[in-house]
């Protein structure tokens, strides 16, 4: 197993993750009748798919011997109606000052992030919108 999940009440879930005993709460979204006082279901679908580029491109970067610390990345999740679901998930990188590599590195970490195994997981009618501000 990989996650345990708890209904708490209220249309809150508490996960823990098996492994390590990390825990994440969730809330349904405030336009879904919840509070929005936690992440979502589909806000993690979100965020994962921008952890999941950013992981995959520190593995490419250590293997790059370039230094990603200090990147962030901005998510912003777009949902549509009927059925309610995920529209489009954008994602923005932005490097931090003095950030190195070439054009090539940056080429090659580009091309790791959009083969990282949360966007491949995705279906395809979902839009993904990524920038890398470089």
């Amino acid at each position: 197993m990989t996650a345990q999940i708890i209904y708490k009440g209220n249309l809150r879930t508490s996960a823990t993750h098996l492994q390590s005993g990390t825990e994440i709460e969730t809330d349904a979204p405030v336009d879904n009748q919840g509070q929005g006082e936690r992440f979502s279901p589909t806000d993690l679908v979100a965020t994962a798919l921008g952890n999941c580029m950013l992981t995959i491109m520190g593995i490419k970067a250590r293997d790059l011997n370039v230094d990603l610390s200090g990147t962030t990345v901005e998510v912003t999740k777009v949902m549509v109606a009927e059925p309610r679901r995920i529209g489009e998930i954008k994602v923005t990188f932005t490097f931090p000052e003095g950030f190195e590599a070439d054009d090539k590195q940056k080429t090659i970490l580009e091309r790791a992030a959009m083969t990282c195994p949360v966007i491949e997981s995705l279906h395809p009618n979902i839009k993904k919108d990524v920038t890398f501000n470089w």
